[in-house]
């Protein structure tokens, strides 16, 4: 099958006599005859004849000529993105001494009969460091007050109590372990007595929190089995990688504290502060950085032939860099010389030992010489010596949409760790993006000859973006207000399209919008505020009864017609289209019908209520027949239920 006929100008004979006959309009005001039997316009005809034929030829260019025109202009495909998870590694048991996770260790999902596991790398080294219960203080709310050392009162079994008497929000009671923890998952096990009426166990008012060295970090609190210290059992908090020791009380430890909070209005608060009989505390897990790749180590490319512009092929394609550049070593007398990667040669010296990579392709690229006017040569970049062997010592290759796994999917160890018992994704995978297509590089062409990489129209930074975070799915540039210098980029990051609703996992990082920050300040206009948030998620409801036809099962078309509502209302894959939603477009009951009377089984839809849906609290709205969005909102399934009859 052929590549598709690259529409390179779409004016017609008509368009171009239409705009010369505007211009005469403009510049030659005194001509006011412009019917055909005119000679002035016979001429126009003329002329928009032969730019028609031309135009027709131009549209004629082999895609592979249009291809070499992009590379003059610097344009390249974008590689595939690879997504990233956080995996934690639970321990067997605690132990003593503090158990490592090697920097390149492999986790994946379970191989099926159809589908190959998916292959996770570890980014970066985990120290899962042990630690116990050194200390243990409360503080009041009344930041006035100081704090009381209860480890002696711990120690002696004279149960110290947790909060002040009455309790109040801001009350804290703080664990001093033995040492700093960053990263790991702390188990604190309590023997906790609750006086009088106590909190909803399973949500009571409270926070855990670890000190980073400025001020406290919120903990993400695994399990708990104490009901809030109403009870004896476990709390298990993952500790932020920003934790290290510092002295409260006249004590030095790595703290660790849970502060009690403001209950909801229809919740609870504790009565009289609960009792500490005893409590421990040990290190079981630990928490690192994963990338959807694998590695491949000491691949040797190549012998240099002395010559600028030696371009060489890795093994495996394309290629990704967990930090960002490439490292190649070229055999020299004395060793190995590293050689590092550079975006382009525009800056680089004859002495400079630079490489640029075709992410795509998989291929190193050495320095060019170029004529000068003069009449000299300049080399762009160091030049490899003669027989000199040229290695990359490691690269990464992986990357794609298949990366964007659902939590709790990566489970098994290919690189088993000892005293490492389990391993698995808390959160789901995201960032993994398929490669750019050549039809998207060449819409994206004439942008880039426009932009010339700065940013002065919507689009031209929707465009700058997309190059400075591809693993973006989709981006928006809209306006922050009337009479504002703001500019607001809404980013929708990449995830799994098995996701049915996690919003959590649709908030763009906070290193991924610093990144676009930074690129986008460097281009903006004088005066500009760039501000890069996500879009205003409006949660989408809907309540509908369908009737099934002869022969097709109740809950199997139940499970057909959510599903089909969550595709529809997906802020990436969904909308009318199947490319998103489209920002600020409203949804209507209308179309919901639509979406479920196609669902194969469905004899008739026989209702469906529309409601809007806050993501974070689950608060619904009432029934209505249409909701709108903001320029800068975005339709989000949330709890849809379906009702089927026959």
């Amino acid at each position: 099958m052929s590549l598709p006929t690259p529409n390179l100008d779409d004016r017609r004979f008509q368009d171009l006599v239409d705009e010369a006959k505007r211009r005469v309009q403009q510049h030659c005001p005194e001509w006011t005859d412009h019917n055909v039997s005119d000679p002035g316009v016979t001429l126009i005809e003329a002329f928009a004849h032969m730019v028609d034929e031309l135009l027709y030829r131009l549209n004629r260019v082999p895609d592979l000529h249009y291809l070499r025109f992009l590379d003059l202009i610097g344009v390249t495909l974008f590689p595939p993105t690879a997504a990233r998870a956080e995996v934690t590694f639970w321990l067997a048991a605690p132990r003593e001494v503090p158990v490592v996770v090697p920097h390149g260790a492999q986790v994946a999902t379970e191989r099926t009969e159809i589908e190959d596991p998916v292959v996770f790398t570890v980014d970066r080294e985990l120290s899962i460091t042990p630690c116990e219960l050194a200390h243990l203080v409360t503080a009041p709310a009344d930041a006035n007050l100081p704090p009381a050392d209860r480890t002696d009162e711990l120690v002696d079994g004279k149960s110290p109590e947790c909060f002040g008497d009455p309790p109040a929000a801001g009350d804290v009671v703080l664990f001093g372990l033995s040492d700093a923890v960053p990263g790991c998952a702390v188990l604190f096990r309590v023997e906790a007595h609750a006086e009088g009426r106590g909190v909803d166990p399973r949500d009571p008012p409270w926070v855990w929190e670890a000190w980073n060295g400025d001020g406290w970090t919120r903990c993400e609190v695994d399990r708990d089995s104490t009901g809030g210290f109403n009870k004896p059992g476990d709390v298990v908090v993952h500790v932020p990688r920003t934790h290290t020791v510092s002295v409260v009380a006249r004590k030095r430890a790595g703290w660790v504290r849970c502060r009690a909070v403001e209950p909801a209005p229809d919740r609870p608060f504790y009565q009289r502060p609960p009792k500490l009989l005893s409590a421990t505390a040990a290190t079981i897990g630990g928490t690192t950085d994963a990338t959807h790749a694998d590695i491949v180590r000491g691949e040797t490319i190549g012998v240099s032939e002395g010559v600028p512009g030696q371009r060489f092929a890795l093994t495996r394609t394309p290629v990704v860099v967990a930090d960002g550049t490439l490292v190649v070593e070229v055999a020299t007398p004395a060793g190995w010389e590293r050689w590092t990667e550079v975006r382009t040669f525009a800056e680089s010296g004859p002495a400079d030992r630079h490489v640029v990579l075709d992410r795509v392709g998989g291929e190193v690229i050495f320095g060019p010489a170029i004529r000068q006017p003069d009449g000299g040569v300049r080399n762009f970049g160091a030049v490899p010596a003669k027989s000199a062997a040229i290695r990359v010592p490691e690269y990464r290759t992986g990357g794609g949409l298949r990366g964007n796994v659902a939590r709790g999917l990566l489970r098994v160890q290919r690189d088993p760790v000892p005293f490492v018992n389990s391993v698995v994704n808390r959160e789901p995978a995201s960032g993994g993006v398929a490669g750019e297509s050549v039809r998207d590089a060449a819409l994206r062409g004439p942008l880039v000859l426009r932009t010339r990489d700065r940013a002065v129209t919507a689009e031209d930074y929707e465009l700058l973006t997309r190059e400075a975070a591809p693993e973006i799915a989709r981006v928006r540039c809209v306006p922050a207000g009337q009479g504002s210098a703001a500019v607001r980029v809404l980013v929708v990051p990449a995830v799994g399209t098995n996701e049915e609703a996690d919003f959590g996992a649709l908030q763009p990082g906070a290193e991924v919008r610093q990144r676009i920050e930074r690129y986008l300040d460097d281009r903006r206009c004088i005066g500009a505020r760039v501000s890069v948030e996500p879009p205003l998620y409006q949660g989408v409801t809907v309540v509908g009864q369908l009737k099934a036809r002869a022969g097709t099962p109740e809950d199997v078309l139940r499970t057909r017609a959510v599903q089909a509502l969550y595709d529809y209302f997906n802020p990436i894959s969904g909308g009318p289209d199947g490319d998103g939603w489209p920002f600020g477009r409203p949804v209507q009951s209308g179309e919901v019908f639509a979406v479920l009377q196609r669902i194969p089984g469905v004899e008739l839809v026989e209702d469906v209520k529309l409601f809007g849906a806050n993501p974070v609290t689950g608060e619904r709205g009432n029934a209505v027949p249409r909701l709108d969005l903001p320029p800068n909102g975005l339709a989000f399934s949330y709890g849809h239920q379906v009702r089927v009859t026959r």
